[in-house]
């Protein structure tokens, strides 16, 4: 028999199905499962559809700044977005997409012989998940620990990604700024992964860099590092971070104009006190 939603033979007699539940509202929602082969074990993962993000979003999210993100996700209640030591491996890239996720475990002798092999090892299977809209989100045992180099990383630019975000480090970095993908670690390393850590879970909800990820949220970059936005949030997190660039716009052009404090218009939060000094400057410039 075959299983739905994927290519992996079943048979009750040689599988044992391991299923990861997450309360969700009022009702349980299968996640994400693995089959692990008893008389050999090798795990392999499906997954429920990851949620899909339109285009026209993720383009509107790479004209945001990352500050603008973390302001308008902190009004929502989401004050931990921002993967803290998480840096471009080349400056001057802005990144969105989709979040693909990749879990590293610590290194054991008995799970690196229980690991699956090959093509079937758990960061091949993440790669293959990806297309050019997606960014693999990979969290590492430790910051300065390798998740791989440029002959791994070479079937993301063949895949064309959106990008690569870790709190590891990553290897061979002079070759991969040639890749043409933006891609963000804690840093670079020439160490190797495997006597460290060992590829495991795919598409599961990780934390990276101390930052909860689900896969379909979006994962956008910039030269100040990287904010996850839940994928929930997608709609009103946009619209709010547009409206306070467009602000933030109006009070730069005044100072620079007619310098003064800034503490006359900034900070400033939501919804704006009709009688300040900002909103008779935002009515003055038809902000609406």
């Amino acid at each position: 028999r075959r299983v739905h939603g994927g290519n992996i033979p079943f048979s009750h007699k040689f599988y044992r199905i391991n299923i990861i539940y997450l309360f969700a509202v009022d009702m349980f929602k299968v996640v994400s499962f693995s089959f692990v082969k008893s008389n050999n074990i090798s795990t392999r993962f499906l997954t429920t559809a990851i949620p899909q993000v339109e285009k026209i979003y993720l383009d509107q999210f790479k004209k945001c700044s990352t500050q603008a993100l973390v302001d308008a996700l902190w009004v929502q209640g989401y004050p931990s977005v921002y993967l803290e030591g998480v840096r471009p491996l080349k400056k001057g890239i802005k990144m969105a997409g989709r979040a693909i996720t990749l879990r590293f475990v610590p290194f054991r002798p008995d799970l690196m012989k229980d690991k699956p092999k090959g093509t079937q090892s758990a960061e091949y299977l993440a790669f293959e998940m990806c297309n050019e809209m997606d960014i693999l989100v990979a969290s590492s045992v430790g910051p300065w620990e390798s998740i791989g180099g440029d002959i791994k990383f070479l079937r993301l630019k063949q895949k064309q990604v959106a990008g690569l975000v870790t709190d590891g480090s990553v290897r061979d970095s002079n070759v991969l700024e040639t890749y043409g993908f933006p891609i963000f670690s804690h840093s670079t390393t020439a160490k190797q992964g495997p006597a460290t850590m060992i590829p495991w879970g795919v598409n599961e909800i990780i934390s990276c860099a101390g930052v909860l990820v689900r896969p379909g949220d979006v994962v956008v970059g910039d030269d100040d590092g990287v904010i996850i936005v839940p994928h929930s949030m997608i709609e009103t997190v946009l619209k709010i971070a547009q409206e306070r660039e467009e602000i933030e716009g109006i009070i730069k052009e005044e100072l620079e104009r007619n310098p003064s404090s800034p503490g006359k218009f900034y900070p400033f939060s939501t919804p704006i006190a009709s009688n300040s000094d900002l909103a008779e400057l935002l009515r003055k410039k038809g902000f609406k």
